[in-house]
């Protein structure tokens, strides 16, 4: 969705200071030591079939995901209602199973790519290569309505969504534990059931197909959830009586992001994929994602731009926000960075390999040699 956040269960939290409107958002995350949720997606021998149901043999194989948090993390009560998922994938799609508690089922919504998060919806993002470039997100509330969109990069890097891309071949399902739109009983919950295929999401991966055993793509799920109360016999927004304005919509997330914005595509789940043949656990080897070392430096550069309508020219200039941002003084002096008022291109040499971010926040790592 445009621009919100998710909460850290079990995150580092570090005592940034609030920041001015004018200012660039910052994860309140030790960036160093942070490591994102993740996630083995095991390969399955038989498809399920998408009804909304998750009782198929392919989803008692796969593991469900910890319970969604609230997308600040810890700073943040626990949600009111319990949210997991679950993943698999064949060669031909990558599927996707939710489970939600919901006492009051409510969806009006029913035209393709309308704005979903205006109601309760469950929410897929998915960053195949992992720059924060170029990725996927779906939207769907409980009467199957899905809206389904391109990001070129995030809204805070100036991206834009595409609402015309469209996944042909997407097959979901919805399953109800209750009854929809009636505020006269309590329900019980929602499941979501989802097969994206391969032909359609290797447009932004690092190669056509299936993603091959082993590799890892970035991954989050939210659940926006609005509080409701009964009106003339029907479920309508909660609304704050000072200012008349609908309260505040929850977002309940799987990988915590530290700040109240999805788009945030490297704090993002790692999902790493494994075939058949593999007998790799999620236990043994957990395919959790470190945070790029340069991301300090990305953050200054941008908080120093909301300040000064420029970037840093030196790193002098950055000097002055290693009060604010962990990690900034390590980033500046272990990295070469080329400077200019109108962009940045830095790079941080590792015993493998090298990461690079530029000012667009577009993040990679490379490996030298095997």
């Amino acid at each position: 969705m445009p621009a919100r956040a998710i909460l850290l269960p079990f995150a580092l939290l570090c005592t940034i200071p609030a920041v001015a409107a004018a200012d660039f958002p910052i994860p309140a995350v030790d960036l160093e030591t942070w490591r994102t949720r993740g996630y083995e997606c095991r390969q399955c021998t038989t498809p399920p079939v998408i009804d909304g149901l998750l009782d198929d043999a392919a989803w008692q194989q796969a593991d469900w995901t910890e319970d969604f948090v609230d997308i600040e993390g810890n700073i943040k009560p626990v949600p009111r209602f319990r949210t997991r998922a679950k993943m698999s994938w064949d060669e031909d799609y990558f599927y996707v199973a939710a489970e939600m508690e919901e006492p009051h089922l409510w969806a009006e919504l029913t035209e393709h790519d309308a704005v979903i998060y205006h109601e309760n919806d469950f929410e897929l993002f998915l960053d195949p290569d992992g720059d924060t470039h170029n990725y996927y997100e779906l939207e769907i509330n409980a009467i199957n309505t899905v809206w389904d969109l391109l990001l070129t990069r995030p809204y805070r890097d100036g991206g834009h969504a595409v609402d015309s891309w469209e996944i042909p071949g997407l097959k979901t399902a919805v399953h109800l534990d209750g009854t929809l739109n009636d505020p006269r009983d309590v329900d019980r919950g929602w499941n979501v059931e989802m097969a994206l295929p391969w032909s359609v999401l290797e447009e932004c991966a690092r190669h056509s197909g299936p993603p091959s055993s082993g590799e890892s793509w970035r991954v989050n799920f939210s659940r926006v959830q609005w509080r409701l109360r009964i009106e003339n016999g029907a479920y309508v927004k909660e609304v704050d009586p000072k200012t008349g304005k609908s309260l505040p919509e929850n977002n309940w997330v799987w990988s915590p992001q530290g700040l109240v914005a999805m788009h945030y595509p490297e704090m993002w789940g790692c999902v790493r994929f494994t075939d058949m043949d593999n007998t790799t656990t999620m236990q043994q080897h957990p395919p959790r994602r470190r945070l790029s070392p340069l991301l300090p430096l990305y953050y200054a550069q941008k908080l120093f731009f909301s300040q000064h309508s420029r970037f840093a020219g030196d790193a002098s200039e950055l000097d002055l926000l290693s009060a604010r941002i962990p990690r900034l003084e390590d980033a500046l002096s272990g990295s070469r960075v080329e400077y200019s008022t109108e962009g940045f291109l830095a790079t941080f040499h590792t015993q493998h390999g090298y990461w690079i971010i530029d000012h667009y926040g577009r993040s990679r790592y490379h490996r030298i040699g095997n």
